[in-house]
Formats: C-alpha cells, structure tokens, sequence
C-alpha cells in the first residue's frame, strides 16, 4: 500500500494530501473548541459550521498559495515546515474574522488552541512520512560515522539523510563545547567513542567534513584515524563545492597527499605567468601526467596560444577536450592548438615552431618508467637524449626565447638507462646554452609525483580493491612526492628564474618508506595487515625484489654545491657539464649506436659520459637478450 502510494503520479499525491488537509482543518477547529470547553461532544450550530467550512476553504486557498501542494513530503526542509506554521497562524486568523462575520460562538482562547491543534494534524502526518520515507530509503544503507561537526559535517550529514548509499549515526568532533550534544538528531561524540561506535553500530566507514583544515592538521588526524578498523573517507572541499566543481554528497577515498603534510606554497603570480602570459607556449607531452598539468596552469595564465604536441592520439584527444571545457568554465581566450607528432622529428618541430612563432617551450615529453626503459635502452636514449636534443635545435632555429626542460631525481647518480638518459639530456641542454645566446635553456629535477601513470599510489590502491597482495619491491625502499599541481606550478616558476643553464630542484620534502605508505593505505582501508603474528589480517604485504635499475634511495643533488632562490620550494645546484664539442661529438657516437642497434655500445657510451651511470648487473633488454638465443 505505501509502496503504491510513494509511487502514485503527482497530480494523485496532491489530491490526497488535499483531500487529507479538507477533513483534518475542520477537525483541528473542533479539537480546540472540544478542549476549550472540556467536552468530548460539542454542540455545531449552523453559525459554527459555517465558520469551520469558510476557514477550511480559505485556508486551503492561503496553502496553495504558500505552495504546500508542490512540496515532496518526503524532501521537506525546516524551511517549509516554518511556511506551515506561518499558514496554520494565518488560518486561525481566518477563523477568528470568519467567525466575527457568522456571528458563531466560538471563544478567543479557542483560537490559539486550534494553532496547537491544526500544527499536530497538519504538521506531524508530513513530519512522520518525511521520517518513515526516510529510513526506508535508507533500509540498505551504510551506517558511516562524520568526523567534523562544523558547517560542513552539517551540511553533509543533510546531504546524506537523503542517500541510499549512506546512513550517518553519529558525529565526531574534538571540540569539547560541541560534545555530548545532538545535530540533526545524532549525537556528537569524541574520538575516543570511534571504537564502541564501530562495534555498537557495525560503522566500517568514517567521512571527514574537516573544512580548510591545513595539511599538517589532516596528516596528524588521519595517521590517528588509522588505528581504528574503519575506512577513512573524505568530503570534498568547501571551495570545490562553492565553486561546482564537487557536490557536498561526493565522498572519495583519502588522497595520499593529504598523508604528505605537506602545507602549500602559494604561487608568485607574476612569476608564473612571466613566460606564459600573452606569449605562444608550447608543451611537448601535453598529454602525460606532468605535461597535461603544465597545460592546464599555462591555460589559466592566458596565454597568446597554447600549443599541446603529443604522439599519443587518446592522450591527445583526452586533455585537449578538458582545456576547451577549462577555457569555457573559466571565461579564458587563449587558442589552443593540439598536434600530432614525435619530439624525434626535427624538421617537423622546426615547422611547428616557426610556423606559430613560438616563444616558450615546457618539454615534458620523455619516457619515465625504469623497468621499461631497462628492457627497451634504444628507444628510450632515442627519446629522451636525442628527443630533448631535435627539439631544443629546432627551438635555436625557430627563435625560441626560453625552453624549460622537466627532468628527474633519478638523473642524480643513476643506476638505470632512463635516469641517464635524462642527466645526459640535461648535459645536452647546459651544452647548447654555452653554444648560442638566443635561446635560453634551464631544467627542473624533481622526484615522483603522486597519480602518475607510474606511481605506486594507484597501484597499491587497486591491489587493496582485489584483495592483496601488495607488492614492495624493497622493505627500505624510500621516495620524493609531490602533486602533480605543486610540482607544475613549480616548474612554471622555476622556468620563469632561469638565467642560462641553470638546474633546479625542488624541495620534495621528507622522503616516504613505501612500505609505511603501503600500510598506511591498508589501515585507510578500513582493513588489516596480514603477517605472521596477524594470520587472520586482511591484506598481505609482499617484498618482490628490487626491478631492473631501480634503486633504494632517490637523490636530488649531485654534489653540495647548492644555492637557495627567492622561492622557498626551489634551489639551484651548479653541476658540471661538458662543452658543446665533446658533447656533439658524444651523441654522433650514441646516434649511430642507437641506429645500428648495437646495445651495448649505447651502454658503454652512457657510462662515458659524465653523468654518473653507476650499471646495476646485466643489460636486461629484451630484443637484444632474445637475438643472442
């Protein structure tokens, strides 16, 4: 019956919920007049029925007016049921006048009785369905505990009522004036409570509402949250919110960087924008994990043109469709170009400079991966030595003012092919700075970003989703991070401070244990580590052995000669470098090794070179292992 009824056509709905209000106003005024004379049986003369039918239609009127009728019960906010009183006040005061007019007997006092008495037909009937239409919704939800009764909590505790995936049960909050009392009829707890309500309530989830709380704050209440067997979720931020880009109901999974602490550094916006704004940029690997960013913070800077060159066409296609959508949201005019094409093209990327005038180069393109590169050395010194190398002649050719190349920590003492490639990519570009005056070069080194297509993040967070193992390759294996948006908007200003050659490093922070990060992101979970002396745990942790070239510990610096800079984030390390004869002379050796695909001698070249290449054990590359069987 009530199922039928909640699935009733509208216009039904509003027929009986008139048809209701019709009987239950007359019945209110007898309720009062019932109660003022201390009867059960009143006597209705024709004065008084007329008084009861005149303020029943009017008062029908005054409600359809008021627009009761269009309200869903089941959705009714405080809001309305203020609009019903209003409308109840105002129907006693129809009764008082009407019954003036009929001349019935009915006593003043009986008017605020019949306030009283229509609030309880009227009101509580809606009250109860709101209630009752609730709880069924919510019949397979999932009780969650709210950390945060603030503005926020609130809103999101709102949010949620009215959710068939959550059920909230109860708020939690350090503030002890906000303890032991009751919002939106849920109690607001303490900390300590988080235990009995997940064992009382069967709560595996906890959603944080912590407004702008800053990062260090976050981390310090997340790392407690982890020894509770509840999985950590968050709402989104107040300002993504304000802005559209989030609903208060869109609860997500923590974000690694919130365990960074990390609190950010507010971009120097004339420095940022000094390369890009009003100028041609151009992006290679526009549509990578760091290039697609670069792209979406140049945008904002309003540039002449923006440029997006990448060889993937998805990847391509993928950020060039979000910038057009960025660029509409946010009322910006700069035309964005997408091209197709390989940073090993020279004469492709001098037409493309030459032909835009291109006036600032941000190249991202390279191939990162270690273990990849390892079993693939061409072409990965084919794109990131001889890559970086066309692209920055092309940009001598073109005219180009200033070309900003994104490096990595892996180019300090590598011990694998990718990580060299890029220190001698670095060497090539130091070399080429001497050579000529009008094009400027710098680099950016950096370590990992978290969300890249390479991070452990996303590996781990879907390896927890099947149910384990975790993979570390290492049990002290430690890493840099960074986000993505701080790392760009670091590179975007490091770019700006160049002078010539300059290589910049980033301030990455505290390094991180990747297997404390792997525990951290089980306990996150909700679940436990699974070890010896926790046989019944939920997830296992398993040690695989260090990859082809990889190593325990990331580096930023090759030697101390190290300088700070006007930005607190970025320093400036002076490391040596060959001038541009040896150099050239260098890649003509590595190009025709490259090109006959003699692997071993690209090895040997590499290990010539001063770039520090400290070989780990056997070349693992795979056509080359294959061809010697």
């Amino acid at each position: 019956m009530l199922y039928h009824l909640l699935n009733a056509k509208r216009s039904t709905k509003r027929l009986i919920t008139v048809g209701y209000d019709f009987i239950a106003i007359p019945l209110a005024i007898y309720l009062a007049l019932a109660l003022r004379h201390g009867e059960v049986l009143v006597n209705i003369n024709n004065h008084t029925a007329a008084t009861m039918i005149i303020t029943t239609i009017i008062s029908l009127l005054v409600f359809v007016k008021l627009g009761f009728y269009r309200a869903v019960i089941r959705f009714m906010a405080s809001k309305a049921f203020t609009s019903l009183t209003l409308g109840i006040l105002i129907s006693a005061a129809v009764l008082g006048s009407s019954s003036f007019l009929t001349q019935a007997n009915v006593p003043r006092s009986s008017l605020i009785i019949y306030v009283f008495t229509a609030l309880a037909l009227l009101a509580l009937p809606r009250l109860f369905i709101r209630n009752l239409v609730s709880q069924l919704g919510q019949s397979g939800a999932k009780p969650v505990i709210i950390y945060g009764a603030g503005q926020q909590g609130v809103q999101l505790c709102q949010s949620l009522l009215s959710s068939r995936d959550y059920k909230p049960v109860a708020f939690i909050d350090d503030d002890r004036k906000k303890q032991n009392t009751q919002i939106n009829g849920l109690p607001v707890l303490a900390q300590p409570d988080l235990e009995l309500l997940s064992q009382q309530r069967g709560c595996k989830k906890i959603l944080l509402a912590l407004g702008n709380t800053g990062f260090s704050q976050r981390k310090k209440l997340i790392e407690q949250l982890a020894r509770y067997p509840l999985e950590v979720l968050t709402a989104p931020a107040v300002a993504d919110i304000v802005s559209g880009k989030a609903r208060i109901e869109e609860v997500r999974e923590v974000e690694i960087d919130d365990l960074l602490g990390r609190e950010a550094v507010s971009p120097d916006a004339q420095l940022i924008g000094r390369n890009i704004r009003n100028k041609v940029v151009l992006v290679t690997g526009a549509g990578g994990s760091i290039g697609s960013e670069l792209c979406r913070q140049a945008l904002r800077q309003n540039p002449k043109q923006l440029i997006l060159l990448e060889l993937n066409e998805f990847s391509l296609y993928a950020i060039e469709q979000e910038l057009q959508q960025l660029k509409q949201q946010e009322n910006l005019a700069a035309d964005i170009i997408s091209i197709l094409g390989s940073v090993q093209r020279q004469n492709r990327l001098e037409t493309i400079f030459t032909t835009f005038k291109v006036q600032t180069i941000y190249h991202a393109a390279a191939y990162k991966h270690v273990p990849l590169v390892e079993h693939n050395v061409v072409e990965g010194v084919r794109n990131n030595v001889f890559g970086t190398w066309y692209c920055a002649e092309a940009a001598i050719k073109a005219g180009v003012e200033r070309f900003v190349l994104v490096s990595t920590d892996k180019a300090v003492r590598p011990t694998n092919v990718m990580g060299t490639s890029k220190r001698l990519a670095e060497l090539v570009l130091q070399a080429l700075n001497q050579r000529q005056q009008d094009t400027l070069f710098c680099m950016v080194r950096f370590g990992n970003v978290l969300g890249s297509s390479g991070s452990v993040v996303p590996l781990f967070r879907r390896q927890i989703k099947q149910g384990g193992p975790i993979t570390v390759t290492h049990p002290d294996i430690i890493r840099y991070f960074m986000t993505i948006p701080e790392a760009s908007q670091l590179v975007l200003q490091a770019g700006a401070m160049g002078k010539g050659g300059d290589v910049f490093v980033l301030d990455m922070g505290e390094p991180v244990k990747i297997v404390n990060l792997a525990k951290k992101m089980i306990q996150l979970s909700g679940l436990s580590e699974k070890t010896d002396n926790n046989p019944d745990g939920d997830i296992e942790i398993q040690f695989t052995g260090l990859r082809p070239g990889e190593k325990l510990y990331e580096e930023l610096l090759i030697g101390d000669n190290v300088e700070g800079s006007s930005h607190p984030r970025i320093m400036t390390a002076n490391e040596i470098y060959l001038e541009w004869p040896e150099t050239h002379n260098l890649l003509h050796r590595l190009d025709k090794a490259c090109h006959e695909f003699r692997v071993e001698d690209v090895i040997n070249l590499l290990l010539e070179a001063p770039a520090a290449y400290n070989k780990q054990g056997d070349c693992p590359d795979w056509v080359m292992n294959a061809s010697r069987r």
